[in-house]
């Protein structure tokens, strides 16, 4: 009886925990890309959770594309900081499009209150493509430099900085074709119109028998592409991809922000997001407040550097 007691006030109180982390209306999660792509998944992903947990309120996911992400994070400063207002912010669009000095935002402007997944890199063709492997697509290129192109998720997006270093790499010269986002290249890619895509992992998975990955920007072999090589094994040291996050307005309140991250905490460590992420391929990872200031600094460093060894501007 006391073990049923016990339990039960211990429910009772993450309840009441949850509760206070939960918004006290409706939420708007604002997207700086079209539907379809890796950022929108992940959004419906945690509309769904985030409905199972605060079932008091909806969150109503808003679109505002353009400029790769530019335009909803040059404005998003414009927001009510009300706790009701959170943006999805990418590394390392948020620091290569200050440095082009194409937007009308600073990377300092941008503030992020969690990081919740990480998608790898990743190469694809049509499945018409006659590129069958990933020797045959360099092979090809070198063949016809600047005849190869490839679709890609925004200028100076990570799609962007990888296609550059494709290039250098395996000393090829294929064209980058930028689109709003992963949706919208879609079409040209599964419908050939395009050679090929320099994009991530679940743009491959959730189009398996439309499309076949060449390789992976990952430590091992993607559970769910077992037949792909990873660049390590193609001979290059090359681990990466795009950081998703929410951001919220500078004129949030500190114990709002730490609020949103604590709840999206709980939503990235739910049991039904682990299995919606794992079923298509994103790669949960856990950066809240406490560790905010040291992953961003960390992460600017390297884009930076990043984004002037592949000339994507210096200011």
């Amino acid at each position: 009886m006391k073990k049923i007691i016990l339990s039960l006030g211990f429910a009772l109180m993450t309840s009441a925990g949850m509760a206070q982390t939960c918004p006290e209306r409706n939420l708007l999660y604002w997207q700086a890309f079209p539907p379809g792509g890796e950022s929108d998944l992940s959004a419906r992903h945690q509309q769904v959770v985030l409905k199972k947990k605060c079932a008091a309120i909806d969150t109503i996911i808003q679109y505002k594309a353009g400029a790769g992400g530019g335009l909803m994070w040059g404005q998003m400063n414009q927001l009510p900081g009300d706790g009701l207002n959170v943006v999805g912010v990418n590394l390392p669009h948020i620091v290569f499009q200050p440095l082009e000095g194409q937007v009308q935002y600073k990377t300092q402007d941008v503030v992020p209150v969690f990081w919740f997944h990480y998608t790898p890199d990743a190469l694809l063709v049509p499945e018409s493509s006659p590129f069958k492997t990933f020797a045959d697509f360099v092979k090809g290129a070198q063949a016809d430099p600047g005849k190869v192109s490839l679709g890609g998720s925004g200028l100076n997006s990570a799609n962007h900085a990888a296609h550059e270093r494709l290039n250098a790499i395996f000393k090829i010269k294929t064209n980058y074709i930028p689109y709003k986002g992963t949706g919208d290249m879609a079409t040209a890619v599964i419908g050939a119109q395009i050679d090929g895509a320099m994009t991530y992992t679940p743009f491959a998975i959730n189009n398996k028998g439309r499309v076949r990955a060449l390789a992976v920007a990952m430590d091992k072999r993607h559970p769910l592409l077992p037949d792909v090589p990873t660049f390590k094994e193609l001979g290059v040291d090359w681990v990466d991809g795009a950081y998703r996050g929410i951001g919220v307005p500078k004129s949030t309140p500190p114990e709002v922000r730490k609020r949103l991250s604590d709840l999206w905490m709980t939503l990235n460590t739910d049991p039904e997001m682990k299995e919606l992420a794992a079923r298509n391929g994103l790669e949960l990872i856990n950066i809240g407040l406490d560790q905010m200031e040291a992953f961003m600094k960390e992460k600017v460093s390297l884009y930076t550097e990043g984004a002037q060894r592949l000339g994507m501007g210096k200011k």
